[in-house]
């Protein structure tokens, strides 16, 4: 049998595929129609449609001249209760379609919930530290 963390990681390497890929379709088609979206770009928050446009990440993956690098690294998965807390960084790397070959390092948090027998993604969010050296500058500088 299939544990729920084995489940949630293909579930989560599968999205990974897809959003190196570029395939919108398959990176949303596990969240779940409330889906709330804490992203690197504004705004703040994307909530259920908005958090689900596909446009929107279309947008972003035509900013990208061939494939995304995107890889997850120390992810940890607790489950209880039909309820799943992933953690762990998110490094994205390529060239974008200006030239620039953007490599940093971000944190991600992935919540689900275990749905008609299904576990699906209710919330996301990754982020970057900044320094707090009164630059505000964004710390893209770091790793692992």
């Amino acid at each position: 049998m299939i544990s729920d963390q084995q489940l949630i990681g293909a579930l989560l390497e599968a999205r990974v595929r897809a959003i190196r890929s570029k395939d919108a379709r398959a990176a949303l088609v596990d969240c779940a129609p409330d889906f709330v979206c804490y992203d690197l770009a504004p705004p703040l928050a994307r909530v259920g449609a908005a958090a689900l446009d596909r446009d929107h990440l279309n947008a972003w993956f035509d900013t990208w001249d061939g494939p995304i690098g995107y890889e997850q690294r120390d992810v940890a998965i607790t489950t209880g209760g039909g309820l799943a807390f992933v953690h762990g960084f998110l490094h994205i790397s390529g060239t974008k379609t200006d030239g620039s070959t953007p490599d940093l390092w971000t944190r991600q948090t992935v919540c689900l919930c275990k749905r008609g027998g299904a576990w699906q993604i209710v919330h996301e969010h990754i982020s970057t530290p900044f320094y707090m050296d009164g630059s505000l500058k964004a710390a893209v500088d770091l790793t692992p």
